[in-house]
């Protein structure tokens, strides 16, 4: 682990702008092949239903105000630029917090990668296997830096809108067949580019779905002005003033080549199942376990808990320690609503955060309400050494009637080692899309993504969702 006063003497950036600009979707193990059209299919329902929420609507009314261009698919928006298309699908890929997370990089990637990857396909008029490869590239990229940086950046950075702008440039860099050199180029434009502070984060507001739309847009940007012959910084990195000493105390640069080529991101990739903070997950999880093992089935927790300490790790504590928040956003951040909607009604949806449970004030669900003041949560040191290769969470629950155990949870159900099907996720996107768009279109959506593949012109494929 490098410090902030010492200049990494690992050419990290050439090293990663070669390999991207070298790999063909003919080097890529099926297994990679496979998790990319995973990690598309979970992307496409949340940026669909998405879609239709309020910030999606005024970003594309703002893309719209950018210039007219048939050049790619904005959802529910018509057609656009490549990069206003990226900006406004990466912010509907971000809105209802059911997109993709990476543990190592606490990245979420499929919301400004795949945006990027898919406007710049439509455009160019790249076969379905190029726009795969730019997907897993673009992973590959992001989730590497974002582990270099992670945990002491995520204090100030969200790395959804820092490190996935390199990974946005490196997609589009690959459907624009970028040599080493020209990719070396837009890892430099998009690294000066690369920013997101979680300050949106103490007031609730809308910035945290722009990261990922930005960072689309930015990596767009950075990987056309570099086949134009824009030039960027060649240590974007690792240099003296580079990414890795402005936006961290402690960096790890070797976390960017070791195993390149081997060992894939994309497979590490974990699918959020439910509708809130990652972070809370496994307190969720945790939650439905205790529901489980004491045979609940309704809303007995209310009548029968004392308290529950919920120990977590402090990185993810800074972001979810809200105990009763005023609107459904929020609640999305608070590890003891999403605990107590666990519980009591056994599920973490989407309805469990609709607006009339919120009174701007705090929670007016009865029963939530109710049980929150008899949760607590507490940082452990011991759970913040195991994160961010773990994201653990661990229940001392006390009942009224003084029975007390101990349940805990190292790994979000969704994650690798708790993984979902893809059966699971088509459920997921069924869920999701059925209610919004109707049955006709989910068999539509569903044959569209098992059909990427062999499609000649990724133009074709969506363009009837715009």
């Amino acid at each position: 682990m490098a410090s902030a006063t010492t200049t990494s003497t690992i050419p990290v950036s050439r090293i990663l702008a070669d390999f991207c600009a070298a790999v063909r979707f003919d080097g890529l193990p099926k297994q990679v092949v496979a998790d990319t059209e995973r990690a598309v299919l979970d992307w496409l329902g949340s940026a669909l239903a998405g879609a239709l929420e309020g910030p999606a609507r005024m970003t594309r009314e703002a893309v719209a105000k950018l210039g007219r261009s048939d050049d790619a698919t904005v959802f529910s928006g018509g057609r656009s630029s490549a990069a206003g298309a990226g900006l406004a699908n990466g912010v509907s890929s971000h809105l209802l917090e059911l997109d993709d997370v990476h543990k190592g990089s606490t990245l979420h990637p499929g919301a400004p990668i795949i945006p990027a990857a898919l406007a710049v396909a439509e455009r160019e008029h790249c076969d379905g296997k190029s726009f795969l490869l730019a997907v897993a590239l673009g992973y590959e990229a992001a989730l590497r830096i974002g582990e270099a940086v992670n945990p002491d950046h995520y204090r100030f950075w969200h790395p959804t809108g820092t490190a996935a702008t390199f990974g946005a440039a490196v997609a589009a860099g690959s459907l624009l067949k970028l040599n080493a050199a020209q990719m070396l180029d837009a890892l430099g434009t998009a690294g000066t580019q690369a920013s997101g502070l979680w300050e949106f984060n103490a007031d609730g507001t809308m910035s945290k779905h722009l990261h990922p739309g930005k960072a689309a847009f930015n990596g767009i940007l950075a990987a056309d002005l570099a086949r134009a012959g824009f030039t960027g910084a060649s240590r974007i990195l690792e240099g003296e003033r580079g990414f890795f000493r402005a936006t961290t105390q402690t960096y790890d640069p070797t976390r960017v080549a070791d195993g390149l080529g081997e060992k894939w991101k994309i497979s590490e990739n974990c699918f959020k199942l439910y509708s809130c903070c990652g972070h809370a997950h496994t307190a969720v999880d945790t939650a439905l376990a205790v529901r489980a093992k004491l045979g609940w089935k309704g809303r007995e927790a209310v009548n029968q808990i004392r308290e529950i300490e919920i120990a977590t790790y402090k990185s993810g504590y800074e972001i979810v320690k809200e105990m009763n928040p005023p609107t459904a956003y929020r609640a999305m951040f608070s590890m003891a609503y999403a605990t107590a909607a666990a519980l009591l009604e056994g599920r973490v949806d989407l309805q469990q955060f609709a607006s009339e449970r919120f009174d701007g004030h705090g929670v007016v669900e009865p029963s939530i309400a109710a049980l929150l003041p008899r949760l607590r949560i507490v940082v452990s040191d011991e759970l913040t050494a195991m994160y961010p290769k773990v994201w653990p969470a661990r229940f001392r629950v006390t009942l009224k009637d003084g029975t007390a155990f101990n349940l805990g949870t190292d790994y979000p159900r969704g994650s690798p080692e708790n993984p979902v099907s893809t059966e699971g996720l088509r459920d997921k996107f069924l869920a999701l899309i059925e209610p919004r768009f109707g049955k006709y279109f989910v068999g539509q959506a569903l044959r569209t993504v098992d059909s990427i593949i062999r499609t000649p012109d990724m133009a074709t494929v969506f363009r009837t969702f715009g």
